[in-house]
């Protein structure tokens, strides 16, 4: 099971960016990174601070977007999966937004990032989710927040803004209250929050498999190690690049974001510090589950070693002991005695007996 895990977690962390665009010009449209999700659901909800200013529709095609027109003051505009470029391109045109944007949202290996425009600004990060069995896998998320407009792309449906959509239906959440900054600012806390439930479930691996090294080290156990040291690698790429975000989010120099929402976005910021710091514990503890595994098999080694050689050191007069009186010489003083026999064979049964109470007191073995 651990195997089979982790052969997917190194299947889905790819770290290395493709090459499929090289020689392409820029603000082209073409998806990178692994298969596209075969539909994109698009979910379009309007929202303000009446009670009953809330709409939402979901749709998968032009025509049924089609003569769409805004009724309430905030929209958000989520998009799951990427295959559908005509798609993107008509809510391109619609929000104005640059072709290198567009181009950005279509590659998913993209590194985390802030842009800012004439009217929007363009976030890019990394979603990293665990699943039950504990596989660790990653998403590209672009968000656009331009004025009193959000748009979001997903390469595909996850559940992880299912909790924010329910809070915009209810009319005495402070989503609604507050703008379209603030939405921003819980769609990045959301992004966030599973950053702690991946650390946290690479934290609890780490203590079981420092268990079962304890218990008796095995090679499987170090192929765990080297893939949970890979895990951390990705995460670390994900981590590090949205401190950079976070913290050019909360310098905001277009004021994008208001004074109040700036409070939040220090918190959120806060908790990538403290996630970049607890990352460089479990990295840190991770080298010493390797030092650890790599001491109990010298230990178990050296053990062995002794054991062989103390067995070795017992049969060593023995094998003397038989080897004289295994040569073929006509005169040997026991060799025509009664008693001969049986005399070599105590002997031999005295020494043995010796050198094993020797060593046990010894704690040789």
């Amino acid at each position: 099971m651990a195997k089979h895990r982790h052969e997917t977690t190194r299947r889905k962390l790819r770290t290395v960016p493709t090459a499929s665009k090289a020689g392409m010009a820029p603000g082209t449209m073409q998806y990178v990174g692994p298969r596209a999700a075969d539909q994109t659901l698009a979910s379009l909800i309007e929202y303000g601070q009446d009670a009953d200013a809330f709409y939402e529709k979901l749709f998968t095609s032009l025509e049924e977007g089609h003569g769409y027109q805004p009724q309430h003051p905030l929209l958000w505009l989520n998009l799951h999966g990427l295959a559908n470029i005509d798609l993107l391109k008509v809510v391109g045109r619609r929000f104005g937004l640059h072709p290198l944007v567009l181009e950005d949202i279509l590659n998913t290996e993209q590194r985390p990032k802030v842009e800012v425009f004439n009217g929007y600004v363009f976030i890019c990060v990394r979603l990293v989710s665990v699943s039950e069995a504990g596989e660790i896998s990653s998403e590209h998320v672009s968000i656009v927040l331009g004025k009193n407009y959000v748009l979001t792309f997903q390469e595909k449906p996850s559940g992880t803004f299912n909790q924010i959509r329910e809070g915009l239906k209810s009319s005495q959440s402070q989503l609604r209250r507050f703008g379209s900054d603030y939405l921003v600012y819980t769609l990045l806390d959301k992004l966030v929050d599973r950053y702690f439930l991946v650390l946290e479930a690479i934290s609890e691996r780490c203590e079981d498999l420092d268990d079962a090294i304890s218990s008796g080290p095995n090679p499987a156990q170090l192929q765990e190690i080297q893939a949970l040291r890979r895990t951390m690698q990705y995460v670390k790429r994900g981590l590090w690049p949205l401190r950079e975000v976070m913290n050019t989010l909360q310098r905001d120099e277009a004021d994008f974001f208001r004074d109040e929402t700036q409070l939040y976005l220090r918190d959120v910021y806060d908790h990538v510090v403290q996630m970049i710091e607890s990352g460089e514990a479990l990295r840190d503890l991770i080298n010493s589950l390797q030092d650890n595994y790599m001491s109990l098999q010298s230990n178990r080694m050296n053990i062995e070693m002794r054991r062989l050689t103390v067995l070795t050191t017992i049969f060593m007069p023995l094998t003397l002991i038989a080897g004289i009186y295994g040569m073929n010489f006509e005169i040997m003083p026991e060799l025509h005695w009664r008693f001969g026999y049986f005399a070599v064979l105590g002997l031999m049964a005295f020494i043995g007996l010796g050198l094993t109470l020797y060593f046990r007191a010894k704690r040789w073995f």
